[in-house]
């Protein structure tokens, strides 16, 4: 079974890193301010980790 791609909201500080890095699974909520994972998404895509690693406050973690 895949990972599952988690952001912690707590910790999100809405820079749209990870959104501009893999936008197949990152989406930004205007309301919130904060990125999220798109429920659905294929998150095996190589993006997930370039957005993982850029992600300046580290809350993109697998599951």
């Amino acid at each position: 079974m895949a990972d599952k791609v988690k952001i912690d909201q707590e910790e999100c500080i809405g820079c749209e890193t990870c959104v501009e890095a893999c936008p197949t699974v990152f989406r930004f909520d205007e309301n919130d301010e904060k990125a999220f994972v798109i429920e659905g998404s294929d998150q095996d895509v190589d993006c997930v980790d370039d957005a993982i690693g850029s992600c300046p406050v580290e809350c993109i973690s697998k599951q």
